[in-house]
C-alpha cells in the first residue's frame, strides 16, 4: 500500500502565542507547496499549516485533479484524487501533531476544488473551508452531512471561468448538505482579491475555539 505522505509538502508547526485556526493550504494549477504559505500571516498569523502538492501533472504543471478540458472534471479521478488527499491529512496530522478536525482549508482555484470534493466525501474531516476562484465540482454531488460546517466562497465578478449562477449553485449544493455559507464576493477576475483575504481573516477568527 502506497504510503500516504508520499508526497512533496509542507508543514510548519504552531507559533507560540498563536490562537487561529489551523490551516490546509491547496494551491492552484501550476502551483506547489509554496504557493500559498504567505496566506498564513495574513489569514491566521503563527498557525499550523499543512501545504501538500497536488500529484497530477497538466502539461508539467501541479494539479491536485484531472479534467478532461478547461471547466470539465474527470470526476472519476476527482473522488480518488480526495480520498488520496483526505488519507494524507488523517497520516501529516498524526506524525504533525494537527488534528485534521482543527484544520480549515484554503483553496485557491484547483485547490478550492479539491477542497470542495474533500468537504462532500470526508465531511467530517476539515473544521471548514475558505474557497477562492471555486467551481462546482461535481454534477450530482454527494448526499453529504455538513451541518454547521463553516464554509467561505469568495470568487469574482468578472471571472471568465465561473459565471455568478455557477458561485450560486456551488453554494447552494453546500447550504442544502447543512454547510454554513459566507459569500465573499469581489469585483475581480479568476484571482486572490485583498479585500477579500482582509474578510477572510476576519472569518477565521470568528470561528469557535476548538
Amino acid at each position: 500500500m502506497a504510503d500516504p505522505l508520499d508526497r512533496p509538502h509542507v508543514a510548519l508547526p504552531r507559533e507560540s502565542g498563536s490562537t487561529g485556526p489551523s490551516l490546509l493550504l491547496l494551491h492552484g494549477t501550476g502551483g506547489d507547496e509554496h504557493d500559498l504559505l504567505p496566506l498564513r500571516e495574513l489569514l491566521s498569523p503563527g498557525a499550523a499549516v499543512l501545504s501538500p502538492r497536488g500529484t497530477v501533472l497538466e502539461q508539467g504543471m501541479p494539479r491536485f485533479f484531472r479534467r478532461l478540458r478547461e471547466g470539465v472534471f474527470d470526476e472519476e479521478d476527482l473522488s480518488a484524487r480526495a480520498d488520496e488527499l483526505a488519507a494524507f491529512v488523517t497520516a501529516a496530522a498524526e506524525v504533525h501533531g494537527t488534528p485534521p478536525a482543527s484544520l480549515v482549508a484554503v483553496g485557491f482555484s484547483n485547490g478550492a476544488n479539491i477542497a470542495s470534493a474533500l468537504l462532500l466525501r470526508h465531511p467530517a474531516l476539515l473544521r471548514g473551508a475558505a474557497l477562492f476562484a471555486a467551481m462546482v465540482p461535481y454534477a450530482e454531488p454527494p448526499a453529504a452531512e455538513l451541518a454547521g460546517l463553516p464554509v467561505l466562497v469568495s470568487n469574482g465578478a468578472r471571472d471568465p471561468m465561473i459565471p455568478r449562477a455557477r458561485t450560486e449553485l456551488l453554494e447552494r449544493q453546500l447550504r442544502d448538505r447543512g454547510a454554513v455559507v459566507t459569500d465573499v464576493p469581489h469585483p475581480g477576475g479568476h484571482q486572490l482579491d485583498p479585500e477579500a483575504l482582509r474578510r477572510t481573516a476576519g472569518w477565521l477568527a470568528s470561528l469557535p475555539t476548538r
